[in-house]
């Protein structure tokens, strides 16, 4: 087996590029799930970043040859990571909050599991809506964009540079913002749904005040509430995945 001259420097540059494609890969929302097994999460960032390093692997090698201190271009190459990495997760809790809005208004939000990617609980209705929108942005390839996102961030973040504290700054703000807008309007027929319900409930309540409002409205509640999110669930998951693609390219 012939051994390249160079394999010192061909190692650097794929751990460099492991570096980035990695903490990137740690945060999406499909790839990087606590639900996934570790040594799964590490063989997949392994098997990305060696299908990746023929597309951004002359930068890296450039770096070491520049004569760049690895511990420091590795550090830097996390932080850029997780930063890009940071901005997809923000965007996709804009399912989960509106998830729990659902679950809120048809009255299923007591009944909690235990959500990996939140290491805690949150309401059944709200993970499995999560699910459904994973799902759905990888039948629509939005993961083709947060792919391309990584390859096209060595021309926007190149390596040895820490990213623009000022400018990811602001985009985080702006993805918080707009996470939380979007998880409101992605409940909206819900939420106009749990007023209208509530107000009649109320008006019912006032002209029988004798009758048990509440064991009447508690089965009317979860019936109409049920099959409105059903009417509404596709046409929410789909508007959330075309936005989440948006996204990402407007981002960098």
């Amino acid at each position: 087996m012939i051994v390249p001259v160079d394999l010192a420097s061909i190692v650097a540059a794929f751990f460099i590029v492991f570096a980035r494609v990695g903490a990137v890969l740690m945060l999406l929302p499909v790839f990087g799930e606590d639900a996934v097994p570790a040594r799964l999460r590490l063989m997949i960032g392994f098997a990305m970043s060696a299908a990746l390093y023929n597309l951004v692997g002359a930068p890296a090698r450039a770096a070491v040859d520049a004569g760049g201190v690895l511990p420091v271009l590795l550090v830097a190459e996390l932080m850029t990571g997780l930063a890009m990495g940071m901005i997809v997760r923000i965007l996709f809790f804009a399912v989960t909050t509106a998830g729990a809005i659902v679950s809120m208004q048809v009255g299923l939000s007591a009944a909690v599991m235990f959500d990996p990617s939140q290491s805690g609980q949150t309401p059944m209705l709200s993970r499995f809506v999560g699910m459904a929108a994973a799902l759905a942005c990888l039948g629509m390839q939005v993961h083709h964009l947060w792919l391309g996102a990584i390859v096209h961030s060595y021309t926007s973040f190149p390596i040895g540079g820490l990213p623009p504290v000022d400018d990811f700054a602001q985009l985080a703000v702006a993805a918080v913002g707009g996470s939380m807008m979007l998880g409101v309007s992605l409940a909206l027929p819900l939420l106009i749904y749990g007023v209208v319900f509530n107000v009649v409930l109320g008006l019912a309540a006032r002209v029988a005040p004798a009758i048990q409002i509440f064991f009447v409205a508690q089965p009317l509640n979860l019936l109409l509430g049920l099959s409105l999110a059903a009417a509404t669930i596709g046409t929410m998951l789909s508007v959330f995945a075309r936005t989440a693609g948006d996204a990402m390219l407007g981002s960098w």
